[in-house]
């Protein structure tokens, strides 16, 4: 019988962590700057002088004034303040959480499981001698905490600097903005490289890539904004969706950091796009609502040099991004599982988009590992709506290879040049004026001219540094730990200009050097070994990042 129940609380606890995904990330406290209208996340450090020290991932530590937190805040950390009053002030908070954290991420099963914990230990303690017992109490607390650990609520909230850092690359036809709940992605939908030439004969179903409204201020036929949404606070799936011929099959699953859409690899037909030649050279095409978007890993964007391999080309629809084939520090791609990705050494998951050793099918997400929300179409929501003007009852044009897009002379449409089994001659030219769309069928014999009412082109804004709050990310700071010089780097468009000063700080918080302004290098060779904090202050905002000095 005690054989029995101790192989039982074996396989129980084992079941526990039979999750798809193991996210080992702590889920930490989501502070609220109300002013600011930034979240930070992080476990509370210190209080004083009227400021809230908060340790992030990674052992950085960025402090605020308490008057800029919400009220709710406020509260808590002054309770925390007096909490470790009598506790060494440099270090006390570094791995703590207080109990009601830890609790909201506890799913409601825990109270069954800890039902069944309880029965267990009662049912050991009635069949074993007092002597054998001390040597099972240790086993069962153990099982017994790792039955809670494998049901704790997976989740993560996203830096939107961090975000916007892959989007801020392609600020001439991209812009976002951010909420509490997502990050949002405007854009025509339209990228600056050639469309359309590469699809194979025979795939092309006579659709043109006319530039969409993917835009926070246009109003949708649903009645909703229609911009991109990206959640900011991604909760790992208990089973992530596939991404197959069963699900996804309209719409897109991720957003490329150059504002065009990703689809499934599969059509709404159940084809695989790559495989049966309708996509371009770069992986992409347009759908039934004359919509270009990819189908495949948009890897050509760091290849051609318009972002870098140290920043996602895209980010999933579920909120999680997506690399290259390198990993974002430049180290080589680790092992990818099931799902195409893995836990970064930050502990946050993240895709990686491939290319089969022959050069074919870039893939990215194999499963979405986000929690999403399929509707009873097959498409993930939310997301934006194309705007159709020929409707969607158009067919595969057998014998047709599309020779050439480009934009017309008054850069308002694009002239679509194709061959139809081998003679050239035939176009489909499409441009606009407000409202109107007008599209000049060509063929060797003469031209058919239709108009087709539709929306106003729009202008996407242009994005500005200004208009996101500085995160540490925005700063490198190396080599860490140091000898003799510490390099400061700004990333992200972070002008030198906005640097008021750069301080060091000994672990008892005095300060031991103050520099004015920015300056790339810092001596430290004088600098006794140990801990210090190296703080950069901008103008309304603080970077506190820890250093080793060897």
């Amino acid at each position: 019988m005690k054989k029995l129940l101790l192989i039982l609380l074996c396989v129980f606890s084992n079941y526990t962590f039979s999750h798809t995904i193991n996210y080992d990330k702590v889920v930490l406290r989501h502070w609220t700057l109300v002013k600011e209208h930034q979240f930070v996340d992080g476990s509370f450090y210190m209080l004083k002088n009227g400021n809230v020290y908060i340790e992030e991932a990674n052992d950085k530590i960025v402090h605020f004034p308490i008057s800029s937190f919400s009220k709710e805040d406020q509260t808590f950390a002054t309770k925390k303040d007096q909490w470790v009053k009598n506790l060494n002030n440099d270090f006390v908070a570094k791995n703590t959480t207080s109990q009601a954290e830890i609790q909201s991420t506890w799913n409601k099963k825990l109270w069954i499981i800890a039902l069944f914990i309880v029965l267990l230990g009662v049912s050991v303690f009635a069949h074993t001698d007092k002597e054998k017992i001390k040597y099972l109490i240790p086993i069962i607390s153990v099982g017994g905490l790792m039955v809670l650990y494998g049901f704790a609520k997976k989740t993560t909230t996203t830096d939107p600097a961090f975000v916007n850092s892959a989007f801020a690359p392609f600020k001439s036809t991209v812009s976002t903005s951010y909420d509490a709940t997502y990050f949002y992605v405007n854009s025509k939908g339209v990228p600056n490289h050639t469309m359309m030439v590469g699809i194979a004969s025979g795939g092309w179903q006579q659709q043109v890539p006319i530039p969409q409204c993917y835009l926070s201020s246009f109003i949708n036929k649903s009645g909703n904004q229609n911009a991109w949404s990206i959640p900011l606070n991604p909760v790992i799936a208990a089973t992530p969706v596939p991404v197959n011929k069963d699900h996804f099959g309209i719409g897109a699953i991720a957003i490329a950091a150059n504002g065009v859409a990703i689809f499934n690899l599969y059509t709404t037909s159940g084809q695989d796009s790559y495989a049966t030649g309708q996509l371009d050279n770069f992986g992409g095409h347009c759908g039934k609502g004359d919509d270009y978007h990819y189908h495949t890993a948009p890897l050509h964007l760091i290849s051609s040099g318009q972002t870098t391999a140290n920043l996602p080309i895209a980010f999933g629809l579920d909120g999680f991004a997506v690399y290259g084939s390198l990993e974002p520090d430049g180290s080589a791609m680790a092992n990818l599982d099931a799902n195409h990705g893995h836990n970064g050494t930050n502990g946050v998951y993240h895709y990686h988009g491939t290319q089969n050793s022959n050069g074919s099918n870039p893939l990215m997400i194999v499963n979405m590992v986000g929690e999403v929300t399929e509707d009873a179409n097959k498409q993930l929501i939310p997301q934006p709506q194309a705007s159709p003007l020929r409707g969607g009852n158009l067919t595969p044009l057998a014998g047709a290879l599309i020779t050439s897009c480009v934009p017309n002379t008054n850069n308002n449409g694009y002239n679509l040049a194709y061959s139809l089994n081998g003679v050239p001659g035939y176009a489909t030219n499409f441009s606009w004026n407000g409202t109107t769309y007008t599209f000049d069928y060509v063929t060797p014999t003469g031209t058919t001219t239709t108009n087709y009412k539709g929306f106003s082109q729009c202008t996407v804004p242009n994005l500005t540094v200004s208009d996101f709050t500085i995160s540490d990310k925005n700063i490198s700071i190396y080599p860490n730990p140091a000898d003799d010089i510490l390099n400061v780097k700004l990333n992200f468009g972070i002008s030198e200009g906005d640097v008021q000063s750069i301080s060091i700080y000994g672990i008892k918080g005095e300060l031991i050097s103050k520099i004015v302004h920015y300056k790339p290098t810092i001596d430290i060779k004088k600098l006794p070994s140990g801990v210090y904090f190296v703080k950069i202050q901008f103008p309304n905002y603080l970077i506190t990042k820890k250093v080793l000095v060897n």
